[in-house]
């Protein structure tokens, strides 16, 4: 992608959530709760949920070195969703933008309703990583999932409800460290009062583990992560994501922290 192709499509992501929040009513809605939709991902993990068939989300997440991903989501179907996302580091900041080097694509279908003793199964795809892209090492800091499929299940008492998620994934940015096994990963969400979420989540990254402080690679410790997300508004989520607290990265020297908003409305 040239550079003028790659500023277009960042900027198309940012015109659409601009013009779908302003043609949206915002006027919060004490009906409207985050119970109306089900988690579609933790914090970088899928879980089994989609979106409602009709039903789109557009979000902006901002991570370190100045990075910002654009996104947007559609469910074509109660089952199946389709999304893109494109971004890159140095967006937010007085440097030049190094751009993700293509859009990247997430396509989920959940093939297995949950039942009252039996979980949601879904399967999905997706080539967006998150952080920085490193060309030479043809990956992003945290590996895309790839090929997936995932388990939920959700429990419910009183005023707040659970769900727990499981899965494994095959990630196909493996050309450079030629780790191609096969990974594992776990999480859970919470919902308290309507408004207010807790998700955690861990990422075993075996597929992300055979390197040194030479190499963009993780210490083999896994991926421990969670987030707080707000229901701002009747449309808006403001989400604060903590990632990496075992500090698996060789680069790190503490959490990574990132923010991250998502609106989500009916065409």
């Amino acid at each position: 992608m040239t550079k003028l192709s790659k500023t277009i499509a960042m900027l198309t992501i940012g015109w659409l959530t601009i013009t779908s929040a302003n043609a949206q009513d915002m006027e919060l809605d004490a009906s409207h709760t985050l119970y109306d939709f089900a988690p579609r991902k933790l914090v970088d993990l899928p879980t089994a949920g989609t979106l409602p068939k009709g039903t789109f989300q557009i979000g902006l997440r901002i991570y370190a070195g100045g990075g910002a991903l654009g996104y947007t989501d559609i469910g074509l179907s109660n089952r199946f969703s389709l999304g893109i996302a494109y971004g890159g580091t140095d967006i937010v900041s007085n440097g030049d933008p190094e751009w993700n080097p293509r859009i990247g694509f997430n396509l989920k279908f959940r093939i297995v309703d949950e039942l009252e003793f039996f979980p949601a199964i879904a399967i999905g795809f997706s080539d967006q990583g998150y952080g920085g892209y490193r060309s030479d090492y043809e990956r992003y800091t945290y590996k895309s999932r790839g090929f997936y499929g995932v388990v939920s299940r959700s429990f419910y008492f009183y005023k707040w409800t659970s769900g727990w998620h499981f899965g494994v994934n095959y990630s196909r940015e493996h050309d450079v460290d030629n780790d191609k096994d096969i990974n594992f990963f776990g999480g859970f969400d919470a919902t308290f009062n309507y408004n207010l979420a807790i998700l955690a989540e861990y990422d075993a990254a075996l597929n992300d583990n055979k390197g040194d402080n030479d190499h963009i690679t993780g210490k083999g410790r896994g991926y421990l992560n969670v987030s707080i997300k707000w229901l701002f508004a009747e449309n808006l989520e403001l989400e604060l994501l903590l990632k990496d607290l075992l500090i698996n990265r060789w680069e790190s020297e503490t959490l990574t922290r990132e923010v991250r908003m998502m609106y989500i409305d009916n065409f």
